[in-house]
């Protein structure tokens, strides 16, 4: 009897190091590991990933050019904080955006998206429940991301998509600064849901844009 062929381990290679650097600093901008006015540099960041500083000045170009940090020769970079006019431009292209979206699911409900959201409202809960602001964010912006993508326009949901970022830089400050936050999020899309549910495109216009008008007023500090 011939014996059994054993199968060869196959070796998973890492992220090259320019990626690494890139990947962990993007990830602690939009956790606000590094907050807005953070100057790093690059041999604390050489240190933290375990490279040289070659790919830290890669990765940092590159985050630079997503608008996230601004290089300073010779000193390091600086987390960019979100400016007002960045939110206000965020909230009104959400705000064009997402009105169409919901506007065009009225009468046209598919069930799995329902399912979908629902799904995203019980993650949300559980994130509240364990204290993850960061999860949290990361999936309300999923929650809105599929009503978006639900609504058919490809053009539409890329566009979209070219806010997550920055939707997620502004999520977790808002939920830091406002505790509270997280439960009204969580009944303001359990709003949108009910009126989509009902094929009601008044009130489900009305549902984004309310939840939309309070996201920008807590994201730019006012009461």
């Amino acid at each position: 009897m011939d014996a059994p062929t054993v199968a060869t381990p196959v070796a998973v290679k890492s992220p090259p190091a320019a990626e690494r650097v890139y990947l962990h600093v993007k990830k602690g901008v939009l956790d606000r590991s590094y907050e807005g006015g953070t100057l790093l540099t690059e041999g604390d960041l050489a240190d933290a990933v375990g490279v040289s500083r070659t790919p830290v000045r890669e990765a940092l170009l590159r985050l630079e050019a997503e608008g996230l940090l601004k290089l300073y020769p010779k000193k390091g970079a600086l987390v960019l904080p979100v400016s007002a006019q960045e939110i206000a431009d965020v909230v009104e292209t959400r705000l064009l955006v997402e009105q169409h979206a919901v506007a065009k699911l009225v009468g046209a409900l598919p069930d799995r998206l329902v399912v979908r959201l629902e799904e995203l409202l019980a993650e949300q809960r559980e994130h509240a429940a364990a204290g993850d602001l960061a999860a949290f964010a990361a999936t309300d912006r999923c929650f809105h991301a599929e009503i978006v993508r639900a609504a058919g326009n490809r053009i539409l949901a890329q566009l979209y998509d070219q806010l997550r970022d920055r939707q997620l830089r502004m999520g977790v400050a808002m939920m830091h600064a406002e505790p509270s936050r997280v439960a009204k999020n969580i009944a303001e899309h359990t709003e949108i849901l009910d009126a989509l549910r009902q094929g009601n495109a008044r009130l489900a216009a009305a549902a984004v844009r309310g939840h939309l008008s309070r996201v920008n007023t807590l994201a730019r500090g006012e009461s």
